[in-house]
């Protein structure tokens, strides 16, 4: 019989990241529903912090976990993600950064935070403050958000096989946009040899 399920706390196994920027660090990250823990040289083409203001950010390590307040269709109370990017740069405060300690497996942690498993605990707990574009719960009430936690062996079990669902999902989307694809560029072939021309017999095509 498997061993039940344990409900724990996050701040029995997650520690708030308080290190400041004083050693100076540059890359500024962001942290979005839709793409996870990005560069902002990425995400936006150019960097949009103020360098003024850079020396309050929040250090960012590898594998720490950051909470978004910023809610969206995707992320109803907000995106929590971990820093996949394999270095260190800096977060406005407004984000909550945490490190998880060796009791919970870090992709299971990950992929728990994909689910709507802890909405409930937050709109319970927290609201959407002053600002309808943010969510708004203090950091003491936040690390009492209760985490389901397995048996460290059979995390490590879930979160293989969700990483794997995870690649084959992605696997299907590549798929099918390369066969999207060749069906429109098919389409645009035969439409523009039509004598009535590509953009004369598209407009049939969309009515």
């Amino acid at each position: 019989m498997a061993p039940a399920w344990e409900q724990r706390k996050l701040g029995e196994l997650a520690s708030k990241r308080i290190e400041k920027n004083t050693n100076g660090i540059k890359e500024t990250f962001t942290n979005s529903a839709e793409h996870g823990v990005v560069s902002q040289l990425d995400y936006f083409d150019h960097d949009i912090t103020n360098d003024a203001n850079i020396g309050n950010y929040s250090v960012v390590h590898p594998d720490d976990f950051i909470y978004n307040p910023r809610i969206s269709a995707v992320a109803p109370c907000g995106p929590i993600n971990r820093n996949k990017l394999g270095r260190n740069g800096v977060m406005s405060p407004l984000y909550t950064v945490f490190s998880v300690d060796d009791t919970i497996d870090k992709l299971y942690l990950e992929h728990y935070f994909k689910t709507s498993r802890w909405h409930q605990f937050m709109f319970l707990e927290g609201n959407s403050g002053a600002r309808s574009d943010r969510f708004s719960i203090s950091d003491s009430i936040f690390f009492e958000m209760p985490i389901q936690c397995p048996v460290l062996e059979e995390q490590e079990l879930i979160a293989s096989f969700f990483d794997r669902l995870d690649s084959l999902i992605t696997l299907h989307q590549r798929k099918y946009c390369g066969v999207a694809s060749w069906m429109l560029g098919v389409a645009l072939v035969r439409l523009g040899s039509e004598s009535d021309g590509a953009f004369g017999e598209m407009k049939h095509v969309l009515r």
